[in-house]
């Protein structure tokens, strides 16, 4: 036997006797080796898409093995969209998340109808398919939020049906410190009516039955309350406009003044609620945090800032957007077809007094 064959003897050899005292291992290649990673617009720093170079490649299996590695691009962009990876349906769903190993969250004080699917996956917002749903940062008015979100596309629509999303850093950044100096101070304020025929109901909303666990809530959540009868409630609670996010110390633009603010609303809406209700009647309205009114040449502002940085892209089947909801916002555009968008949100934060930047000035 010449030395050639001895070598590939004993090499024969030694992995046989690997193979009798070692337990099989799961393969783990670099992230970049099984994806590709690259801008959805060259011009704009997100969404950053992540598709599969490998065949099959299971995206709950490729999250579990590279959680660090998404943090990382989720910290520096905001969003993450996720294709190609044979997303279908809810099932698929629920395995990433559970892949993410992140604590999901309920819906708490609801503001518009979902149904949820299975353990805290719902429908994304069940507004007619001709209304636009304005961009906004999840639960912003709750002094526990989520700071990931995703939305996963099932079936994406015919047309329209996009999720805009925004970066809220540079929506702070655009805006005015004539326009941001006193909301840093004085934080703002959203005045809601429950029982008046519009709007969810109040136990709907807060997912509670009786009026005394909803007053306990409200006390432990810092919600001013005040029945109007049995069925009928106005709350006012007051948050901070800007926050600092925990993780990348950048302030971001954070609450829903312009969302909810009465000058937000359709002129004709606005004009028929109007001639019904008093403007701290309406089912939603938005304050600076001291009560006093928002001047709507301010929100109209806003508005534009977040026009500014919306980004717009179409759904594909099995789309995931994986959001960090304190660093970007997100909407809804009108469509025409069947529209199925499922929706999850995780990571609870709750540390309000940590996050509320105080004007430096």
């Amino acid at each position: 036997m010449d030395k050639t064959e001895a070598d590939i003897l004993l090499q024969k050899q030694s992995w046989a006797a690997r193979r009798r005292v070692t337990k099989p291992k799961a393969v783990s290649l670099p992230a970049d080796r099984l994806i590709d990673v690259y801008p959805l617009d060259p011009a704009r720093s997100l969404p950053l898409v992540i598709t599969p170079t490998v065949p099959e490649l299971s995206l709950p299996d490729w999250t579990r093995n590279n959680r660090e590695f998404i943090e990382d691009l989720l910290r520096k962009h905001g969003a993450l969209l996720f294709r190609s990876f044979r997303m279908k349906g809810v099932a698929d769903f629920q395995e990433y998340l559970d892949a993410t190993a992140v604590e999901l969250m309920n819906y708490m004080e609801s503001a518009t109808p979902r149904t949820e699917l299975s353990e805290k996956v719902y429908t994304s917002t069940e507004f007619p398919p001709n209304q636009h749903i304005s961009l906004h940062n999840e639960l912003t008015y709750v002094v526990t939020w989520p700071m990931k979100i995703w939305f996963m596309a099932v079936t994406p629509p015919e047309t329209g049906g996009e999720t805009p999303i925004a970066d809220v850093r540079r929506v702070f950044e655009r805006l005015d410190d004539a326009i941001k100096a006193p909301f840093m101070s004085k934080g703002w304020m959203l005045v809601r009516n429950f029982g008046d025929g519009l709007g969810l109901p109040w136990k709907t909303s807060f997912h509670l039955d009786n009026r005394a666990d909803a007053e306990s809530y409200f006390n432990r959540s810092r919600i001013q309350y005040e029945w109007k009868d049995e069925d009928r409630l106005r709350t006012r609670q007051v948050r901070p406009a800007v926050a600092q996010h925990p993780k990348t110390a950048e302030k971001v633009w954070f609450n829903h003044v312009a969302f909810w603010h009465v000058s937000s609303l359709p002129a004709e809406v606005r004009e028929a609620m109007l001639s019904v209700f008093n403007e701290d009647e309406l089912p939603y309205n938005t304050y600076y945090g001291d009560g006093s009114p928002i001047e709507d040449s301010i929100v109209q502002e806003i508005r534009a800032a977040y026009a500014e940085e919306t980004v717009v892209f179409p759904w594909q089947k099995g789309d995931l957007l994986m959001l960090d909801n304190m660093l970007v916002a997100h909407g809804r555009n009108p469509f025409s077809g069947e529209r199925k968008v499922i929706v999850a949100m995780a990571e609870p934060f709750s540390s309000e007094e940590d996050i509320k930047v105080k004007d430096e000035e």
